[in-house]
């Protein structure tokens, strides 16, 4: 009798330890090609140069690191409800949620004029996240 619950139990153990390894295993995120975002960041920087431009860099980052949160395997439907899923690997939550607002607000609102300041802390917000998730 006790021989079989000793196996019992060791059964009920390797089937947790299975399952929590798979789970740990399947949200853990992919390490991500770094000279593929520094080449596009560097890219997008130098939109920066023109003021006529500072909004496709604003949207570009923003697409960037929704490239980077789809390829490190973070859940969501929108982009917003993938940067819930990675806030904890997120140091800057306001920073990045400021560079994403900023960025739909540029998309569906017509006469947004935009400030130096404003681009930076967007793209500053961005960098630091894509820097969180080693993209950067």
């Amino acid at each position: 009798m006790s021989e079989m619950y000793i196996v019992i139990v060791a059964v009920v153990l390797l089937l947790v330890l299975i399952v929590s390894t798979n789970l740990l295993l399947r949200f853990k995120p992919k390490k991500l090609n770094q000279e593929y975002y520094k080449e596009h960041w560097q890219a997008l920087q130098k939109l920066c140069k023109d003021k006529s431009t500072w909004p496709l860099a604003v949207i570009d980052a923003d697409k960037l690191l929704d490239e980077a949160l789809k390829r490190s395997r973070y859940k969501g439907k929108s982009m917003g409800e993938r940067l819930v899923s990675a806030q904890h690997a997120i140091s800057d939550n306001d920073g990045v949620w400021y560079g994403h607002k900023l960025r739909n607000r540029l998309v569906h609102e017509n006469s947004v004029k935009l400030k130096e300041r404003d681009v930076k802390d967007a793209l500053v917000g961005i960098r630091a996240a894509l820097k969180d998730l080693g993209a950067l």
